[in-house]
């Protein structure tokens, strides 16, 4: 597998990319070519051009949850005429409507526009995406700290409710050696969401994690999460977008963190 980082909140220096506060990854696996998630805007596509990756290519689009920041890009990928014959992975909330502070902040394209333009396959249940990939679908609880918080609400068959994001889920590469996971956000948790993995995969070992942990205060759940990492030997943590400096600076007194930007690429 190869993974290389098209949208974060942080670039290199000396690398000329463009950052937002956003999340999306080209991931090669085989033949397959998979976009996970589609940054807020349309910049992912100009780091794509500029790191000579072909989006034109892609596969399958696998969709993390519903933010804004996460699906945004869908609408730039179809005023390039580059979502037509795609196929759509994700949860069947991912495209309700969400509301935060008087803004709307999930998908600008509605799941009825999407539907005209490519295939949709919505799942709360894992799909095999490519050989060695697999969509985790929805994210049951696995302990007891990492508790579900509500951001905003979400309008779905016609009632509006707090929004758990209740949607939010991730990819894992099982290597044949170990698991690598593969986040957007990690709203349900991202020790949940590992133990997912290895659940579905029957698979304890895990060789590693990039994405967002959704993790920002030194907080008794950022202890418990370390303390999960340690417990699973996990020694490749690739932080990012929705996790705090702090947070990181904490884990990194026990695991090392690797720095991640635009224009990262990793082999497995």
């Amino acid at each position: 597998m190869k993974l290389t980082v098209l949208i974060d909140n942080n670039t290199y220096i000396d690398k000329y990319y463009f950052g937002e506060p956003a999340l999306s990854f080209y991931i090669e696996d085989d033949e397959s070519k998979i976009l996970f998630d589609t940054g807020y805007s349309g910049m992912f596509i100009k780091n794509a051009h500029d790191l000579n990756i072909d989006l034109d290519s892609v596969t399958a689009i696998a969709i993390s949850h519903g933010h804004n920041d996460h699906t945004g890009g869908l609408f730039y990928l179809a005023a390039e005429n580059k979502i037509a014959g795609k196929n759509i992975i994700a949860h069947p909330n991912a495209f309700d409507r969400k509301y935060c502070d008087g803004e709307e902040i999930g998908s600008i394209l509605s799941l009825e526009e999407l539907k005209k333009l490519c295939k949709v396959t919505l799942t709360k249940e894992p799909v095999r995406i490519s050989p060695n990939i697999t969509f985790l679908g929805e994210i049951p609880p696995y302990n007891d700290f990492e508790t579900r918080k509500a951001i905003g609400t979400v309008s779905a068959e016609d009632k509006e409710q707090p929004d758990y994001i209740i949607e939010d889920t991730a990819l894992v590469y099982n290597s044949g050696g170990g698991l690598f996971i593969i986040t957007g956000c990690s709203h349900n948790g991202i020790c949940s969401i590992i133990e997912h993995a290895k659940k579905i995969c029957s698979e304890e070992k895990v060789i590693g994690v990039i994405g967002g942990f959704h993790l920002f205060d030194v907080s008794d759940q950022l202890k418990k999460t370390i303390e999960y990492f340690l417990r699973n030997k996990i020694s490749r943590l690739y932080p990012c977008h929705c996790v705090s400096f702090a947070a990181k600076a904490e884990i990194h007194k026990f695991i090392p963190v690797e720095e991640v930007g635009v224009g990262l690429t990793i082999e497995i």
